[in-house]
């Protein structure tokens, strides 16, 4: 009789043991459930801040304009730009179009894929599919480096120019918009610029 008592009451401890470790451990799932659920929320309200700053760099129809002492015009549109988050002085730019009017000249038209600009001093980099337009030339190249300051625009990168009375393929060509010289180089010494009349 002791033994079944002893029996009985072992297994309901046992039962009680097993009921109590079964709603610790259910109860541990829920909390570690509810966890991953915050963690997740968390995660995803971080990504939407995240989204949120990046894509407040962004701006939509950007344009700039500067003019020089000389008043020299400088007129700079894109359809997007991205402010530098390394340095806000620089924006990187899609769609670029700029224009430059010279006060004693005619007016040079400028069109690329990308640019990239400096507010501070209007030094702009134009990139793929660069196309320069003044007088009756027209200059195609992959990269523009243009400074107002220094009054010069270096066109490099499968450099072709054409006008009314020639073509002509460089490896650089580089204007000074002030003076307007223009010079045309390759970079070895032992190539020539390759020159074509059209007359």
């Amino acid at each position: 009789m002791k033994k079944k008592i002893i029996f009985g009451s072992s297994l309901l401890i046992l039962f009680f043991f097993f009921l109590i470790f079964f709603y610790f451990k259910s109860s541990n799932e829920k909390k570690l459930i509810e966890r991953k659920k915050i963690e997740l929320i968390e995660k995803e309200n971080r990504e939407k801040v995240e989204e949120t700053i990046e894509s407040s760099n962004i701006i939509e129809d950007v344009s700039y304009s500067a003019k020089d002492t000389k008043g020299n015009e400088y007129f700079l549109q894109a359809g997007e730009g991205i402010i530098d988050q390394n340095d806000s002085n620089f924006i990187f730019l899609t769609s670029v179009n700029a224009n430059i009017k010279l006060k004693s000249y005619k007016l040079i038209e400028i069109s690329s894929d990308f640019g990239k600009y400096n507010i501070n001093n209007y030094d702009t980099i134009f990139s793929k599919n660069v196309i320069i337009k003044y007088l009756d030339n027209i200059i195609k190249g992959d990269y523009l480096d243009f400074s107002l300051d220094k009054k010069l625009m270096i066109i490099s990168r499968d450099v072709t120019l054409k006008n009314n009375k020639s073509s002509l393929k460089a490896d650089v060509i580089e204007v000074n918009i002030d003076t307007r010289d223009i010079k045309i180089f390759m970079y070895e010494e032992n190539k020539k610029v390759n020159m074509k009349s059209l007359n």
